[in-house]
């Protein structure tokens, strides 16, 4: 097996890849649909109302921040995914009853955005911890790449799909197959019970005594790198991941598209999201200044898409800001991943979780506002100007590091 690809050799993270597979593919299915009902159909063109879904749908990830780190670190994993997987299908069954019943509106699409960033609060740091669960620390740090290119595959298939979907059946359809989607991860789960059992208790062991909520941030507090990467994740999240406000508005406004144009761009940007997947998978172990050329990247990629005049370029500039983008999140992921102690990942990675998600919901409004006020090129223009303080800040910590070296 290629170097690319050499966790899928584990049996365990095998069954575990290949089940959160079509779930991701469902997600980024609910996703698009979810955005273009509220742009299109539950709001006058208005990207704000987007930006207000994508608040609400990922505030919960700083609001339960005290919580879901620890909880992470002291119940069965595998437990609580299964139980969050159950509980995101049914919120994307009762939203699929609610458009087919012709009853939904904007208040409904935003309560079923909050419960499942509630939810989701609690499911993504255990699915970044999990991993740990699944392979060895060799193996680590090329599993965590491929969950990203599972979940950019995803991206890539998904919204393209939804966009097709969304014309031949409507959106309501489109969130009751997320739903199915599920089963696949909840029969590997289920599956997983037995082979991961003597694991699972070995690490709770050691974890519930100790595990504290405030460990997480003490831990991150002591560590210079991990705070830089922090803040380099706030600046590039809070408005290049708003990628769902700005592309909804620049097909609607810009390009006078419709669901199919919307979806397509997703997975345009998608596609540089897999390359970038696939960079970092290859790599043996990220490095610091390996994020800040992709944060420099993004930063360059960003201002090309904001100024881009056709739609051929804007299409181009897509996949460069979306290798970018991925390759620092994944890279950092990673990084933080490796240099935390085992007992400790799970509130660490809610934190980094908290931070990349927290961020999209703050910028997600900003980025609404700016595009309906000043247009969408102006929202993308402005993820440039933070990326190019993200990579600043970057450079800088570099230096410093060099210099304490000396």
């Amino acid at each position: 097996m290629s170097n690319t690809f050499r966790s899928l050799s584990n049996p365990n993270y095998r069954l575990w890849f290949s089940g959160a597979a079509l779930s991701n593919i469902g997600t980024w299915l609910q996703r698009t649909a979810q955005d273009w009902l509220v742009i299109s159909e539950l709001s006058d063109k208005n990207a704000s109302a987007v930006g207000l879904v994508v608040f609400l749908q990922f505030a919960p990830q700083i609001l339960l921040l005290p919580i879901t780190g620890w909880t992470v670190d002291r119940v069965d994993r595998r437990k609580l995914l299964f139980i969050t997987q159950v509980l995101m299908s049914m919120l994307a069954l009762i939203l699929g009853f609610l458009v087919l019943s012709n009853h939904v509106a904007l208040w409904q699409v935003c309560v079923c955005a909050f419960s499942l960033g509630c939810v989701s609060a609690f499911d993504a740091p255990a699915r970044h911890a999990f991993v740990s669960d699944v392979v060895n620390e060799a193996e680590l740090p090329n599993a965590v790449s491929l969950n990203s290119l599972s979940f950019n595959s995803a991206r890539l298939v998904g919204p393209a799909l939804a966009g097709l979907l969304i014309a031949w059946i409507g959106s309501g359809w489109v969130f009751i197959l997320n739903a199915m989607s599920f089963i696949p991860m909840l029969v590997a789960l289920h599956l997983l019970k037995t082979r991961l059992a003597l694991k699972e208790d070995v690490a709770l062991i050691s974890i519930k005594s100790k595990a504290k909520f405030l460990d997480g941030f003490r831990y991150i507090a002591q560590r210079p790198a991990m705070r830089v990467q922090l803040i380099m994740t706030f600046l590039l999240a809070s408005l290049g991941m708003n990628f769902a406000v700005y592309l909804s508005a620049m097909t609607v406004h810009v390009f006078q598209g419709h669901a199919a144009q919307y979806g397509m761009l997703m997975s345009i940007m998608a596609i540089g999201s897999v390359i970038g997947a696939m960079v970092t998978a290859s790599r043996t172990k990220p490095t610091f200044p390996f994020l800040t050329f992709a944060a420099s990247g993004f930063a360059v990629s960003s201002a090309f898409v904001a100024l881009s005049p056709s739609f051929l370029s804007f299409a181009i500039g897509l996949i460069v800001l979306g290798m970018s983008l991925q390759m620092f999140m994944t890279s950092s992921n990673t990084l933080i991943q490796l240099e935390t102690d085992r007992r400790y990942r799970g509130r660490v990675m809610a934190v980094v979780l908290a931070t990349a998600m927290g961020s999209t919901a703050l910028g997600g409004p900003v980025v609404g506002m700016v595009s309906d006020i000043l247009g969408p090129r102006w929202g993308i223009g402005l993820s440039s100007v933070f990326g190019f303080v993200a990579a600043l800040l970057g450079f800088w910590f570099i230096r410093q590091q060099k210099i304490k070296r000396q």
